[in-house]
């Protein structure tokens, strides 16, 4: 006899719909698995027989051909465990689906007591079955995942015996979904107001997480800047709903939604360690999973002393900052990633930290081909792509014991009216910020005088910037204006805005 039952599994971070095909013929017993399936799911045979048996059902002593379709796909992991053994079930005769689940999606790991173990990467499957407007989803009790945030019929069980219950209609669905009670949202104790100093560096962060600029700080050791980074998340606007369950389906397919508990509205902040391979930062792997900048997705990447990670590592981020995704091509499968992050970066200016920055106390004692090598880790191109570049000093024993006023709250608030500027400006339109205007969109949205492009060509001849750091200085002095709530952008916004990129002629010259 011949059942079919719906399941679904996870490539990349995209769930896939699966055929579960049984079929149980007579002869010598067997159970053969097709459709390419790694050693985790074949591995289920053991599992199902035994969640059969102590189910109180009968496994059946014939032969037994499941085929996972499509076959082109290779599925990993146990969420199909329940929908095969409810296909041996059901193709043996021993219960009969109700019409009503026939295209519901059976998800759940088997323990051999026949409980349904929670799986991860359940948000993605969810939001699968409801793109393929599918009746329903039963998913294990146990399961962490808020998979009801998705507007679908949902069933939590927490046996095979309780699955088939409502598979044959022997059990009421729920009236409503159960709420799943997460832990209270986390509340940061860290403030901007914790660093004493630094107003400058203060305000290009406020630019930077206003219009979703990348930024690169540069100063000598023990100044402040991963202290700056550290509290950059605090000064950012919380996610909206889409925007929360992107990320947070990312984090489902990687298994790491734990992370996300409490903190579902915040943006993600990601710090990899500069040892970090390509494949961290970027994805990759045998059965490919995201890496660091699609973890980062809608939020913050942070590297921490930039110039330490390999060369080869860092020009990864070359076409991420750009395109906003990375392609992937593995065994023939192609995948994209959304990785649609700001990029906070700190720097030394060389080995030692001090060269620039000398004092009757610190003195630079790096060669100039110690300093030519560490500087070579980071590339014009790359460099270019960041919008914010300011240097980071020592500050003076006055500021250290000053009483700094200026808080996170504070700074959000503004940053929080500045998108929502920019959000009005963009509405209808592919944009989200002003960081996102390219081409022909640039003059359209960011309309100047005829005297401030007077003025801001003879500055482009005589700094000789790239057409690329010309765009970048409109688009950031866009979002300087829209921090101050003016219509127009003038010539004192596109002088700030210069500010932000004064290293390009002087740091990366030297």
């Amino acid at each position: 006899m011949f059942v079919r039952v719906l399941s679904a599994t996870v490539f990349g971070i995209e769930g896939i719909i699966v055929e579960v095909e049984v079929d149980i013929s007579n002869g010598l017993p067997s159970f053969e698995v097709s459709g390419l399936a790694a050693s985790s799911v074949k591995e289920a045979r053991d599992r199902v027989k035994a969640a059969i048996k102590n189910s109180g059902f009968n496994f059946p002593l014939q032969r037994i051909t499941i085929n996972l379709a499509p076959a082109d796909l290779r599925k990993t992991g146990s969420m199909l465990d329940a929908a095969i053994a409810v296909g041996i079930l059901a193709a043996s005769g021993q219960i009969n689906i109700h019409p009503e689940f026939a295209d519901w999606i059976v998800l759940g790991e088997l323990s051999l007591e026949g409980n349904l173990r929670p799986i991860h990467g359940i948000l993605p499957m969810v939001l699968a079955a409801k793109k393929h407007h599918l009746s329903g989803v039963i998913l294990p009790r146990r399961s962490p995942e808020n998979a009801e945030r998705i507007p679908i019929p949902m069933v939590r069980s927490h046996s095979l015996t309780d699955c088939i219950q409502y598979l044959s209609g022997g059990k009421d669905i729920p009236a409503s979904n159960r709420c799943v009670i997460g832990q209270p949202p986390i509340q940061s104790v860290e403030c901007y107001s914790d660093v004493k100093g630094h107003t400058q560096a203060k305000r290009a962060l406020q630019v930077a997480a206003a219009g979703f600029h990348h930024l690169l700080m540069v100063g000598p050791p023990g100044t402040g800047k991963t202290m700056l980074a550290s509290r950059f998340h605090t000064i950012m606007p919380p996610l909206g709903e889409e925007e929360s369950l992107e990320v947070d389906t990312i984090y489902s397919a990687c298994g790491l939604l734990k992370q996300r508990i409490g903190r579902e509205k915040l943006p993600p902040f990601r710090s990899p360690h500069s040892s970090s391979t390509a494949a961290g930062l970027a994805g990759g792997g045998a059965y490919p999973l995201p890496g660091e900048m699609s973890l980062a997705h809608n939020g913050i990447l942070f590297l921490d002393e930039i110039a330490e990670f390999s060369r080869n590592v860092l020009e990864l981020l070359r076409q991420p900052l750009e395109s906003k995704y990375i392609t992937l091509v593995r065994k023939g499968a192609k995948i994209v990633y959304p990785c649609h992050f700001l990029l906070l970066s700190s720097l030394n200016p060389c080995p030692c930290g001090s060269l620039g920055f000398e004092s009757p106390t610190y003195t630079c004692t790096c060669t100039p081909s110690e300093i030519k090598r560490y500087r070579k880790k980071l590339s014009g191109p790359l460099i270019d792509r960041i919008d914010v570049q300011i240097e980071v000093p020592r500050i003076n024993l006055h500021e250290l014991n000053a009483q700094s006023s200026l808080t996170s709250a504070e700074m959000q608030k503004q940053v929080i009216k500045a998108r929502e500027i920019q959000r009005n400006r963009y509405e209808g339109t592919p944009f989200r910020f002003n960081s996102d205007l390219y081409g022909r969109f640039i003059g359209h949205y960011i309309p100047l005088t005829s005297s401030t492009k007077m003025w801001l060509s003879n500055l482009y001849e005589t700094l000789g910037l790239s057409s690329r750091s010309y765009d970048k200085i409109l688009k950031m002095a866009r979002t300087i204006a829209d921090l101050s709530a003016d219509e127009q952008v003038t010539e004192f916004h596109i002088s700030e805005a210069l500010q932000y990129r004064s290293l390009d002629q002087s740091y990366w010259e030297k």
